[in-house]
């Protein structure tokens, strides 16, 4: 099992979320804390997941999780962020599905050992894609779990809300998509196609068919 170290600014937002449990509970604010200890378990899961699977997470993937899981449930429900900015939700709805549509995409890729040729670039995309809105449509279960279990307001207007999440989490997916669809081809989009990179290097050894690239298919 590799090891794998957590990035300073995880360890950062480890101790601030453990801070504010301890300040939450001292005040008796239930709700507060429940949230604190809930988002701070789940910044130690990925490392865990990882490890058990043999993967290895860049410092930048790891990073990104972390800070998604303490802008979600921390920022938004605990400081009200959700409320105080119309544009929160969707711009984290929008980041997390680019997010699971590269997630997709790698792991579509790893089951082909990295094997460029074993399908056309655009049908990996297009199960890459149907991986990331799948993950989404499972995240809004989640709310409406958390809402209708504890009371939280995730949801926001409901179905409204819902239904706004998905198109932006449909957007987010074909992004991510078609940001793999282009890294096979040899092509980077922006950063994205550079973490793509980090992770397939990291775990080189789940990529073991990889081979040069071309233009071709």
């Amino acid at each position: 099992m590799p090891r794998i170290s957590s990035p300073i600014l995880v360890l950062f937002i480890q101790f601030f979320l453990l801070i504010e449990g301890v300040t939450a509970l001292v005040q008796q604010s239930w709700s507060a804390l429940f949230v604190a200890v809930t988002t701070l378990v789940l910044t130690f899961l990925p490392n865990r997941f990882a490890g058990y699977l043999g993967i290895t997470l860049p410092g930048s993937v790891l990073t990104g999780i972390v800070i998604f899981l303490f802008a979600t449930l921390f920022l938004g429900e605990v400081e009200g962020f959700y409320n105080r900015f119309w544009w929160w939700d969707v711009a984290l709805h929008f980041l997390s599905a680019v997010s699971f549509g590269l997630m997709g995409f790698l792991a579509i890729f790893m089951l082909f050992e990295g094997d460029r040729y074993a399908a056309p670039p655009w049908a990996l995309a297009v199960l890459a894609f149907c991986v990331g809105l799948s993950i989404g449509a499972l995240w809004e279960v989640f709310e409406f779990s958390m809402d209708q279990l504890f009371g939280t307001n995730m949801q926001k207007s409901g179905l409204v809300d819902t239904m706004k999440d998905l198109i932006v989490d449909t957007i987010g997916a074909a992004i991510g998509a078609v940001t793999g669809f282009f890294y096979l081809k040899g092509r980077q989009v922006g950063g994205l196609g550079h973490v793509m990179e980090q992770f397939v290097q990291a775990n080189r050894r789940f990529y073991g068919k990889l081979t040069g690239r071309d233009d071709g298919d």
